[in-house]
């Protein structure tokens, strides 16, 4: 059955990939990105020659996950052209590499905003329409960093795609009785086919980056090095879209929770299962194992 679906972060990477993964199963895709006009003249461009090359519905839109106003005005255009939004997902994120004491509270204060506020704003935009209509599928793009391993120089990220998560799980038992379902899918270290590391901002204190220099020279060059190791090398970034096509496309009640696509194997599936279980068991003993999952 065809659904309406928008995707934030859409113009690169995961999100690109996954708009076009959906758009090939029939949907109606809206693939969010920020500067239309701008920068990401060329992705919108891509996107309608997808569109037209592959005779799907896939169609660029303005959304900048940093503005409320632009994310009101693109959920406004969505309704109504098509009616209704059926599923969200949230994938726009930025990454930062670097020392931590590097960076200034500013900007880990800017990480934050686009990896964890950006789904607060998207979802008092979308989420009225799902409760209104008792039905809708949201999923958040996290990372395995979050109870996986984690290498140095990467904190500012993993600290905000950490407190993305968190919201996840709380939002998934607060939309339950709405009828609306969670789907949390977790990518691993992928080092190529995304611009995660490409394009990762850096720490603005250059006298700390100096310092730490002294001691931990060409650290993140050898982080680097190590991840793109650990990949096995039939490791494929078009595995997650393809895994979150799938889950859209499962029926109602039958999504899951929890998904970790991870080819480098990082402890995130492991340490995922016991805390999942942990906060099961929990909803069990204070008797609201109903908020655990949408009915079928």
């Amino acid at each position: 059955m065809s659904q309406t679906i928008v995707i934030t972060g859409a113009s690169s990477g995961f999100g690109a990939l996954t708009a076009r993964a959906l758009a090939d199963q029939g949907h109606t895709v809206y693939a969010g990105m920020r500067e239309t006009t701008g920068r990401n003249a060329p992705q919108v461009q891509a996107v309608a020659d997808y569109s037209k090359e592959h005779g799907v519905d896939l169609r660029a839109i303005e959304l900048d996950v940093n503005s409320q106003d632009s994310i009101d005005a693109a959920v406004a255009q969505i309704e109504a052209d098509a009616g209704t939004i059926d599923v969200l997902i949230h994938n726009a994120g930025h990454m930062v590499t670097g020392p931590a004491e590097a960076f200034t509270p500013e900007q880990l204060a800017e990480l934050y905003d686009v990896n964890v506020l950006s789904t607060q704003r998207v979802n008092r935009a979308v989420l009225p329409g799902m409760r209104h209509r008792g039905e809708g599928l949201v999923v958040w793009v996290s990372s395995s960093s979050v109870k996986g391993g984690t290498p140095p120089y990467l904190a500012p990220y993993f600290a905000a795609k950490a407190g993305m998560d968190a919201l996840a799980v709380s939002y998934s038992t607060e939309l339950t009785r709405w009828g609306i379902e969670t789907s949390i899918v977790v990518p691993g270290a992928f080092t190529s086919g995304t611009n995660h590391f490409a394009h990762s901002g850096r720490p603005a204190d250059d006298a700390v980056v100096a310092d730490y220099e002294t001691k931990y020279a060409g650290l993140m060059e050898q982080v680097s090095g190590k991840l793109a190791a650990l990949e096995p090398a039939d490791a494929d970034v078009s595995s997650v879209a393809a895994e979150i096509a799938r889950i859209v496309a499962l029926p109602r009640g039958e999504r899951p929770y929890r998904v970790i696509i991870d080819p480098s194997d990082d402890g995130s599936a492991e340490v995922s299962a016991v805390a999942d279980r942990i906060h099961r068991e929990f909803y069990e003993r204070i008797d609201l194992a109903d908020l655990l999952s949408v009915r079928k």
